[in-house]
């Protein structure tokens, strides 16, 4: 981590520890669920990109064996 992120980590430290105990919990609670729903937005993109990448014929299907022999002989 470099200085500048460990001192805007500390300042965000010290205004929590201002807060009530019921306060930091909330703020807790509130940065989980926003990380939640940060990794359910990637999730989603994710499976877009897939399926457009199956209706323009870039995806590829297999096995877990074909996957390795692609692999082997550098097709992928």
């Amino acid at each position: 981590m470099n200085h500048y992120n460990s001192s805007t980590i500390q300042k965000a430290l010290d205004c929590i520890e201002e807060l009530l105990p019921e306060e930091q919990e909330t703020l807790i609670e509130i940065i989980r669920r926003r990380n939640i729903e940060k990794r359910r937005n990637g999730i989603s993109r994710n499976a877009a990109d897939t399926l457009n990448a199956i209706k323009e014929g870039k995806a590829s299907y297999g096995s877990v064996e074909d996957l390795k022999k692609d692999l082997a002989t550098g097709i992928l």
